[in-house]
């Protein structure tokens, strides 16, 4: 009784890093043991320490009940790194954890109960029964989630606003607050806050923020697989869909580009205009497709396109407008969508000419921040893709060009690129190599090989380094006056 009881205590003691896990991958069953799974891909003692957890067990079946403590205890050392209190977020106690938290208790008291073998299983399968506490509980979760998405849905058939509703790989935050500030100056406007681009991050956003008189709703919508932006049209049905990107991000769960652009496209169904970045190669594709719908086209190389931004000045309908004077930081594509948005809705573009010039930076997306001295740091932590951070890399030597100093990049590398991640991150390395970058500071093992494989063979020093905090006390140091510092994403501490 007492060994099975230590080994329920074990398991109890090391729940709350899985837990965080869970948090912060947005609850969805699996990841816990993605994340077992990657740490122990990642360091050899976690792997090796899974001998002695296993040795322990045997020797517990073999002999005494004190073996599987001991097994139960060892479990719990391992992944070595995956903090069991977060660096970069703590586990927030929020109510759905405290629900999972009680029937995760439940599956182990259901196990642990048959004795100190069972117990210790619990210990050693902790992350697979956080799964399986994940997959039970979700039909609890829609059930309690109904009712603010049914508070969502009959604000928004009151209060009656244009909803426009932006999906893409990436750009879709930054194309969010151009429209929202292009918008801003002729109508009631408000935009789904942050990142919210879920169910209920949607929905919290219309029920806090949407009030009589709102013209126009801007909705980011997200999506980790098929029919989760259906099920966001269903609630918030837009009458303008934009469609910034189809990139690689989200492959390792949805496979292929493709299965990518099939997710994203649910978001054109209810819509009656849809706006499409055409210099993506499958939304040139997909533009041909929708027949039936007013048809957006946006580009910032093709001066047909309905809208395009190309060397500095606007187009729209083949007739230039004038000087799109778009702020250094400014991405030009998403500002193109944002007009063709704006066009769409039925706004005169030449009316969003003087916006251009005064659209905002957003925050940790290639955000530029001047330091003492003439050097700069470069923030493009929020997220990053294969083609935004080639993209980064040389904003970042162009802006040490005129600066007059050298370049540092520190980065994890780029995740959620499923087959392709070793390939893509070990481009970024030769990237970094080919543009003279004189130092490549490597945050985590997550994509070290990868990273150091690509930059090999040139003049970039690349240095190692376990943690963020330690790449910028390195960076402090080897910084001078004019040198640009650029921080390509910023994984959570449950990467390794």
């Amino acid at each position: 009784m007492i060994a099975t009881a230590l080994c329920l205590l074990a398991t109890v003691l090391g729940a709350p890093r899985w837990l965080r896990v869970a948090q912060r991958e947005h609850y969805l069953a699996g990841t816990a043991s993605w994340a077992d799974q990657l740490w122990l891909s990642r360091s050899r003692l976690s792997a090796l320490l899974v001998v002695p957890v296993l040795a322990a067990f045997v020797l517990g079946v073999l002999g005494s009940d004190w073996w599987f403590v001991a097994a139960a205890v060892l479990a719990q050392l391992t992944p070595v790194g995956l903090p069991y209190r977060g660096r970069t977020s703590k586990l927030a106690w929020t109510p759905r954890v405290r629900r999972l938290s009680i029937l995760l208790g439940l599956l182990v008291l259901a196990v642990g109960v048959w004795g100190p073998a069972f117990a210790a299983l619990t210990s050693l399968l902790l992350p697979t029964l956080v799964d399986g506490a994940l997959y039970l509980v979700m039909p609890l979760e829609k059930r309690l989630s109904k009712t603010f998405l049914e508070q969502a849905q009959q604000k928004v058939a009151r209060v009656r606003p244009t909803v426009i509703a932006i999906t893409g790989s990436y750009g879709k935050t930054t194309t969010k607050n151009y429209l929202a500030h292009l918008l801003s100056g002729t109508h009631t406007v408000l935009a789904s806050p942050a990142s919210f681009n879920n169910a209920m991050g949607l929905s919290r956003a219309v029920n806090e923020g949407l009030v009589p008189g709102t013209e126009v709703f801007v909705a980011e919508m997200g999506t980790y697989g098929p029919g989760e932006i259906k099920g966001l049209c269903e609630v918030f049905p837009p009458d303008i869909a934009v469609l910034t990107a189809i990139g690689e991000m989200h492959l390792q769960r949805m496979g292929t580009r493709d299965g990518v652009l099939a997710a994203k496209t649910e978001i054109t169904v209810k819509a009656r205009a849809v706006v499409l970045n055409v210099d993506d190669d499958k939304l040139l594709g997909l533009a041909d497709r929708l027949s039936g719908k007013q048809v957006v086209r946006c580009s910032i190389t093709d001066r047909s396109a309905d809208v395009a931004i190309v060397d500095g000045r606007l187009l729209v309908g083949g007739h230039d407008l004038g000087d799109a004077s778009l702020p250094e930081s400014v991405h030009p594509t998403n500002a193109a969508c944002a007009v063709g948005a704006a066009v769409a809705l039925g706004d005169d573009p030449r009316l969003l000419l003087g916006r251009l010039a005064t659209l905002p930076t957003v925050a940790h997306r290639l955000e530029p921040i001047e330091q003492p001295g003439g050097s700069w740091i470069l923030d493009d932590t929020y997220n990053s893709n294969p083609v935004g951070a080639a993209a980064a890399v040389r904003r970042a030597v162009a802006l040490a060009q005129r600066s007059g100093g050298r370049v540092h990049v520190v980065t994890p590398g780029m995740v959620e690129l499923g087959s392709v991640q070793r390939l893509r991150n070990a481009e970024l390395g030769s990237a970094v190599r080919d543009a003279m970058v004189s130092s490549l500071i490597v945050v985590g093992s997550t994509n070290r090989a990868a990273l150091r494989k690509g930059a090999a063979g040139g003049s970039t020093d690349v240095v190692c380094v376990r943690t963020r905090p330690e790449a910028v006390a390195l960076v402090e140091r080897r910084s001078a006056v004019g040198d640009v510092v650029l921080f390509e994403n910023d994984l959570p501490d449950h990467y390794p």
